[in-house]
């Protein structure tokens, strides 16, 4: 692209890996140079001989720092290689220039090219026969080497994370947030609802310290309600806790917040659907196109099956949290049997119509949950069973085959008669 005006510069500096690299090589050119020149005068005595070592021992180290740094280079080019493919096979090819932008990665590329370049200068300064060391040279390089390790750790955690779902989205979503700010300047804050709590910033709700917040409450006076429920993406300036009845304390604003996580990410420390999301993610996955592995997916659909009946008779409603006066200090929104049963079942539902395996055994499953399940969580159940059954008969034409991928079945299809998943006890 031709250099004709500033909006192109700045367009391809932008847009260009090699800058900063660069910038880092000519920077430790000109400092292997001036520790040279000093080494030979100003600074000849400055550095005791016992931190630089012998001449063989500097030219070793310099030696193998070289070597390291050329094949450190190499890694790191080829781990954003591998980032720049996932993101475009997983997202989307315009997704490559946030990458190419990510400064991080170029900071890291700058100190290992430096370093290098640094190692090879110095190198030829270092002289066995007459034990010639430029000692502040040597010692320079030491401090790079440390340096470049501290960076690879960061970079390796660095790379990691950005090789995330949330961490490849959030490269182009932050910065699509620094052009909405600079384009369209926010107007001054209206007056805030007293009674209310925003976000200080966008993220999940991820983790809250229940006991904490419930102490804050009793402490008030006043009761907490959290709007949001764990594992919904709350934007920044969202209601998040409404208090109830007198207004939000000013002085547990700070407390708050050091109570409560917004993650650029879902986990499920305190979030158990968010673990019946995973595993029917990779059921759905496992008999989606191109993968069409549905054996996988009755492996996923077995923990699902054991972690419904395992609730199947407890009680879910632990949304409501009391002081020891039995007063109640915190509410937050949990999951439903309803709710959960939606989550498993919809979804698998609707992508596994086609596959025996998969509607076989969740049939199986419906019915075992049956027998456990007391009265007033069945509906749920015998909507799923209706449902997948008009499902499957609008995915298979021949009735033999319907009725086929109807019976229950614990293995999906499975080489014994009569393996329903449900166990009844001899009499």
């Amino acid at each position: 692209m031709p250099w004709s005006n500033k909006l192109e510069r700045r367009y391809v500096l932008a847009s260009s890996l090699w800058l900063l690299p660069l910038g880092g090589v000519l920077t430790a050119i000109v400092l292997s140079f001036l520790t040279l020149w000093l080494d030979r005068g100003p600074a000849k005595r400055l550095v005791p001989a016992s931190w630089a070592g012998s001449a063989y021992a500097a030219q070793s180290v310099l030696g193998t720092a070289a070597s390291s740094m050329m094949t450190l280079i190499t890694l790191v080019l080829t781990v954003l290689t591998l980032a720049m493919q996932f993101g475009m096979g997983q997202f989307s090819p315009r997704i490559v220039r946030a990458l190419l932008q990510d400064r991080p990665s170029q900071f890291s590329h700058a100190l290992f090219a430096g370093t290098f370049v640094f190692a090879i200068l110095g190198l030829r300064s270092v002289n066995v026969r007459t034990d010639t060391v430029p000692r502040l040279t040597v010692l320079v390089a030491y401090l790079l080497l440390i340096a470049s390790v501290v960076v690879l750790l960061l970079y390796v955690h660095h790379a990691g994370n950005a090789l995330r779902v949330a961490g490849l989205v959030d490269l182009v979503g932050n910065s699509l947030l620094k052009q909405l700010d600079t384009l369209y300047p926010a107007a001054p804050a209206a007056g805030a609802d007293p009674h209310v709590m925003v976000a200080w910033r966008a993220g999940i709700l991820d983790a809250v310290e229940i006991p904490a917040l419930v102490a804050a409450a009793t402490r008030n006076d006043c009761r907490f309600e959290l709007l949001p429920a764990l594992g919904d993406y709350v934007p920044e300036g969202a209601p998040l806790v409404r208090c109830r009845p007198g207004a939000l304390p000013v002085d547990d604003l700070r407390t708050l917040r050091r109570h409560m996580l917004l993650a650029p990410e879902r986990s499920h420390p305190d979030d158990p659907a968010f673990g019946f999301r995973k595993l029917v993610d990779i059921a759905e996955r496992s008999v989606a196109t191109p993968f069409n592995d549905p054996t996988t997916a009755v492996e996923a659909i077995h923990r699902i099956h054991n972690c419904l009946r395992q609730v199947a008779t407890r009680n879910l409603d632990t949304g409501t949290y009391r002081d020891e006066a039995g007063v109640v200090r915190l509410t937050i929104r949990r999951p439903t049997w309803d709710g959960l049963v939606e989550l498993c079942f919809d979804e698998l539902r609707l992508a596994g119509a086609k596959s025996p395996q998969v509607t076989r055994r969740l049939e199986a499953v419906i019915q075992d949950l049956l027998t456990v399940v007391p009265p007033e969580r069945r509906p749920a159940l015998n909507r799923q069973q209706e449902l997948l059954a008009r499902s499957v008969e609008r995915a298979v034409e021949d009735q033999a085959d319907v009725d086929l991928a109807l019976t229950p079945d614990a293995q999906g299809i499975a080489a014994v008669p009569h393996a329903n998943g449900v166990v009844t006890l001899p009499r």
